[in-house]
């Protein structure tokens, strides 16, 4: 367990930059973009005298009728859920060049040959790499994202408290930031399954490859997708050839990014979200998780798991990039 806890360490600190710092600064980016277009807001209503978005707010919520009210809280339920998501987009981007680059940065710059006088073996070595693409990086960018949110609530309402109204009761009474927060944590178990096909192909291509994984990674299922494009493969066994790039290629390169196990939940938006509890009966963990019932999650999620065995096998030998 220590040995584990020691081999996370290595691979967080290698990688603080990615893993940490990028969703921090794109969060302090965001809530700084946020703050200069209320200032340039305000600046353009002191000019004009008119009323423009959130300015002038001494009457804006005294006017407001319970039905808007509701709106407004599913508005604030949704911002929370999508400032996380952009936060995860991130992060994705960082999960998916630190696959690429797990095991052939070791190679390129020969500290495999330090890591491996250690009395470290090269499955544990491979958990860890997985664990950090698949637990570490995603729940420091939900972190990230859930304390960015909150930061961006906060300076609204202290904006709003500047013009006279009090919107903590709209963001902390009628809205659920506690329960969207706590819904976004626990769908990490749905990102680290889903991700496992991307997170797997990218590993082994970056333990197999001598030179340039990303081509490599991209090349072969782009590659196959034109061809069975090209040739109308998958009429051989009836089925269209969007269904390869979908299912095939977009599980190969898309896993990383947020919510793509979203279309096996159990969730319809065609009647709309109106009110508070039409988001509360759809953003729950039981809808969510219903993707667990989908066969593709887990045949992706097997495949993943083989290409990751299998590129922990090559880096026994693959010692030189």
């Amino acid at each position: 367990m220590k040995t584990m806890q020691w081999l996370l360490r290595r691979e967080f600190w290698e990688n603080r930059g990615g893993f940490f710092w990028a969703p921090v600064v794109a969060g302090g980016v965001f809530l700084v973009l946020f703050m200069l277009l209320l200032a340039i807001a305000q600046a353009a209503a002191d000019r004009s005298h008119i009323q423009i978005g959130l300015v002038r707010l001494d009457s804006l919520l005294k006017s407001v009728d319970p039905s808007a009210m509701q709106a407004a809280a599913v508005g604030v339920d949704t911002l929370i859920l999508t400032i996380v998501a952009m936060s995860m987009f991130v992060t994705a981007i960082v999960v998916f060049f630190y696959s690429l680059g797990a095991f052939f940065d070791e190679r390129k710059d020969r500290s495999i040959l330090f890591w491996k006088s250690l009395p470290l073996s090269d499955r544990d070595t491979g958990i860890s790499k997985v664990l950090s693409a698949t637990v570490v990086a995603p729940a420091i960018g939900l972190v990230a994202g859930i304390v960015t949110a909150m930061g961006l609530l906060l300076v609204l309402c202290m904006f709003a408290a500047f013009h006279g109204q009090n919107l903590f009761g709209l963001v902390f009474w009628h809205a659920h930031p506690v329960r969207m927060t706590m819904l976004a944590l626990t769908t990490l178990p749905l990102y680290a399954i889903w991700a496992l096909p991307t997170v797997g192909w990218l590993m082994l291509c970056s333990s197999w490859a001598r030179a340039k994984p990303f081509l490599w990674a991209l090349g072969v299922p782009l590659g196959a997708g034109i061809l069975v494009t090209f040739f109308d493969l998958m009429q051989a066994i009836e089925r269209p050839n969007v269904w390869f790039w979908e299912h095939v290629v977009g599980r190969m390169l898309g896993g990383t990014f947020p919510g793509g196990w979203l279309k096996h939940a159990s969730i319809s938006f065609e009647n709309g979200i109106r009110t508070p509890d039409d988001m509360l009966n759809l953003a729950t963990l039981g809808n969510f998780y219903s993707a667990l019932g989908s066969a593709e999650l887990w045949v992706g999620a097997v495949a993943g798991a083989a290409m990751l065995v299998a590129a922990t096998r090559l880096r026994r030998w693959r010692d030189e990039a």
